[in-house]
């Protein structure tokens, strides 16, 4: 496959076509090696980009905001469809946004109007498109609870529809949409709350900051502010000059244990860490949810692991975050993520799945 082919091809679906472009600039994890990138700023570009390179059979990834992505240094065998569409329409007591729009601006704009609902997960780098996908969530608020409905391309089929949030199979940093090239999202739909009051506060932390308890509800730009303050001490809020946000956010999920299996983790748990040690867990259906960045913490992964000199450490703020200190490759994280998984496993019998969706690198 060459450029000049690629180029022929898309011609006529009005995407902006570049050669050779280093991935790692269209990540938060700035890792990635070179592709074909077609920028799509239209949704009208986007479907009609999508159409012609499946029908060629043309390998494609769809790349937005990047914040949940490690691509291989050998970069991508295909076209890499950028979808750079940015529009975001209030109305009555729902956000509607395009795939491309940046997500904390979509939050931020809810708020400014004096919405609530969004606040809770401000500051999350990436695009709205993207929400749905992985179920994004955070203090205790889900994409789940809040969408309304999100505009899908099918792409078997070629058509366009609107799907409602129960067919979406959706689950704890998960969807059918996930590990999914079947459809992609065009735009999302989220209710607001028309009072200006946040969601109750369900998550200990944000509450206690607000001087709330928890269930009760705040002001939405009240909320935001401290939400915004509390991600930023953990290196969560994108800042070019701060490597710790050089990331994918939390890259391995809060494991959940079933409860045949809880027994044996507490108890591998108690030989590592002693029996009298508090281990924070929530109950979920089946089982028990137990804290990644706790774990990876005592399994002896100190926050900046395994030291000034790695190129790709622990963040120096948030054990759950991997970060490239300015130089790192995909398999310098990739290393780190196993060493940290196989620790993990070995101490608690827990094996850490990771978040970000991977392409052309295996854990």
């Amino acid at each position: 496959m060459s450029f000049d082919d690629v180029a022929d091809r898309l011609a006529a679906t009005g995407a902006r076509l570049r050669a050779a472009v280093p991935l790692a600039e269209l990540t938060t994890l700035r890792v990635g090696g070179p592709a074909i990138v077609a920028d799509c700023a239209s949704t009208e570009a986007l479907v009609a980009t999508v159409r012609e390179l499946d029908a060629a059979g043309i390998p494609v990834l769809l790349i937005a905001g990047g914040s949940n992505l490690l691509i291989a240094d050998a970069g991508f065998a295909g076209v890499v469809v950028r979808i750079a569409t940015a529009g975001v329409t209030l109305a009555g007591d729902s956000v509607l946004a395009e795939a491309g729009a940046n997500w904390d601006a979509v939050v931020a704009a809810t708020v400014e109007a004096g919405f609530g609902g969004l606040e809770c997960l401000s500051g999350i780098p990436g695009s709205a498109g993207a929400t749905p996908v992985q179920n994004v969530g955070a203090y205790g608020v889900e994409v789940a609870t809040l969408l309304r409905r999100v505009q899908l391309l099918d792409r078997a089929s070629g058509a366009i529809r609107w799907v409602e949030p129960g067919e979406l199979g959706f689950g704890y940093r998960t969807s059918v949409l996930k590990h999914s090239d079947h459809a992609v999202v065009l735009a999302v739909e989220f209710a607001l709350r028309p009072d200006g009051s946040s969601e109750p506060l369900r998550y200990r932390e944000l509450a206690a900051a607000l001087g709330a308890e928890e269930g009760e509800s705040r002001p939405v730009a009240q909320v935001r502010a401290e939400v915004l303050r509390l991600r930023a001490g953990k290196g969560m809020v994108l800042d070019p000059a701060d490597h710790d946000t050089w990331s994918a956010g939390s890259f391995f999920t809060n494991p959940v244990v079933p409860d045949t299996q809880v027994d044996a983790v507490r108890a591998a748990i108690a030989t590592h860490v002693g029996a009298d040690v508090a281990v924070p867990t929530w109950p979920v259906a089946g089982g028990v949810k137990f804290s990644a960045g706790w774990l990876i913490e005592r399994a002896g992964f100190a926050k900046g692991f395994p030291g000034e000199d790695a190129p790709a450490r622990l963040s120096t703020k948030h054990t759950l975050a991997l970060t490239n200190r300015g130089t790192a490759t995909a398999e310098d994280l990739v290393t780190l993520a196993r060493t940290v998984r196989q620790g993990v496993a070995e101490r608690f019998r827990i094996r850490l799945e990771p978040e970000p969706v991977t392409v052309g690198v295996a854990l």
